[in-house]
């Protein structure tokens, strides 16, 4: 490296005002401290470098190699050829620090996204994109408290672990996450239990539907209802593409609305890319917490001109810097414009079309697997929309066992959540999407008769 060499290396380090390196890392504990050499290789040849690196890398298998049914946040859906072709674009690729003059195309496709997903979720407000649902839950729940100055939400024991694990550690300082009970036969939120633990310091209730475990949740409108009796806020976290068929939250009160829009054109790669958005009701109080910027239209000094531009919240991480609560990163722009193509090329109907299919090719996937043994399939005697979950302990099988069954036969078996879920004893979730036909639905059928002998 161009400054390992000692001379520079003191120049630098007397210049900062520190006699050794080690200095630097005093705020690291000393248990988490390397005391030993690193044991790095000898150097070699580059081109034996890269032979070495690409057997490395030929170890992977892809979802293009293999048939995937894992969902749980991130899923396989088709995208469409255009969205890859456009967010390429340099105009696009390259523009992510610019302001409204340089890069007013980018504000406009930021605002044509907005304005979809505001008419898809039924919300008068969607702000600037974010870093995926985990995040933009955390800034729901912060809204909520913000908004009515108390200190506890409310949130269903179905919701993701992840996105609960994130929402907790972001609200730790000032609020407290209590989970609510849901009904052990149809996996609905249990309105008893939510009547028994709202309270007056209850700043919200934040739901989920689908749900993590793939049901749709079917009370919207009451669990609504209840909290708006209570003085507090309601927030629904959503997958975009079940709005083609379901009712947007927005129709049933919901004063919040986030979600993942990485349904929505963007492929799955390393668990990205992901794109965490958020919507209100257009009440001064909601929009005036809201932690991101928000994109604009107005008026030019030319008639017949439009022009963009972003309102700055004093809360967003633009503003208040280093005291901000929510940060973000560039790629989110350019998700949020493969977002826009996406949702255009389709249209509504399209998105409806795309729904219904989601649906009857996992309801086909329900019905088969739940004609064979050893296999319970739903848990919930609920309506799904892409993603259901399935228990072995019938066929003695863990779920992890059932996976490597699986992947001899080419399948990427559902996701294990047994150690998330205990009670569903050993169980996967399973995602079936519009990318799954009937053979891939029946390949999965065959090789889990196998898995489960």
């Amino acid at each position: 490296m161009p400054n390992s060499n000692p001379e520079t290396k003191r120049e630098m380090l007397d210049e900062i005002g520190v006699q050794t390196v080690e200095e630097l890392f005093v705020d690291v504990p000393e248990r988490l401290r390397l005391k030993k050499r690193l044991r790095l290789p000898h150097s070699k040849p580059e081109s034996q470098v890269r032979r070495e690196v690409e057997e490395i890398l030929s170890r992977n298998k892809t979802s293009s190699e293999l048939t995937s049914f894992l969902g749980a946040g991130c899923w396989p859906h088709y995208v469409p050829a255009v969205c890859d072709e456009i967010n390429s674009r340099s105009e696009f690729v390259t523009a992510y620090a610019g302001d409204v003059y340089s890069d007013l195309g980018r504000y406009q496709a930021l605002f044509e996204f907005q304005s979809m997903m505001g008419d898809l979720v039924a919300m008068d407000v969607v702000s600037f994109p974010w870093y995926d649902w985990a995040s933009v839950c955390s800034d729901a729940a912060r809204m909520m408290v913000t908004v009515t100055g108390r200190r506890e939400i409310l949130a269903p024991r179905t919701i993701s672990p992840s996105r609960l694990s994130v929402m907790r550690g972001d609200c730790e300082s000032f609020a407290h996450i209590k989970l609510v009970d849901n009904d052990k036969r149809t996996g609905q939120l249990s309105l008893e239990d939510l009547k028994r633990k709202i309270s007056p310091n209850t700043a919200g209730i934040y739901i989920e539907n689908p749900t993590y475990l793939g049901f749709v949740e079917t009370q919207g409108r009451e669990i609504s209802r209840i909290a708006h009796d209570h003085g507090a806020l309601f927030a629904v976290g959503v997958e975009p593409l079940s709005l083609g068929i379901l009712t947007p939250p927005g129709e049933y009160d919901a004063d919040i609305v986030c979600g993942e829009g990485q349904p929505l054109g963007m492929h799955m790669s390393f668990g990205g890319g992901l794109l965490g958005f958020i919507a209100c009701q257009d009440v001064e109080r909601l929009v005036s917490s809201i932690p991101h910027r928000l994109i604009s239209l107005t008026t030019t000094e030319r008639a017949g001109e439009w022009g963009f531009t972003y309102v700055l919240p004093e809360r967003t991480m633009f503003a208040a810097r280093d005291k901000a609560r929510s940060l973000t990163g560039t790629a989110t722009v350019l998700w949020a414009i493969t977002a826009a193509v996406y949702m255009s090329l389709l249209g509504p109907e399209g998105l409806r079309e795309l729904a219904e299919t989601i649906m009857q090719r996992s309801h086909y996937a329900i019905n088969r697997l739940s004609e064979m043994r050893g296999i319970k399939v739903p848990l919930f005697e609920s309506c799904h929309f892409e993603e259901f979950s399935a228990n072995f302990d019938a066929a003695g099988k863990t779920a992890s066992q059932v996976n490597e069954s699986l992947m001899s036969s080419g399948i990427i078996g559902g996701k294990d959540i047994s150690s998330e879920f205990p009670e569903l004893g050993n169980a996967a979730l399973y995602c079936v999407t519009e990318v799954h036909s009937k053979a891939d639905i029946d390949k999965l059928a065959a090789a889990l008769e196998v898995a489960v002998r």
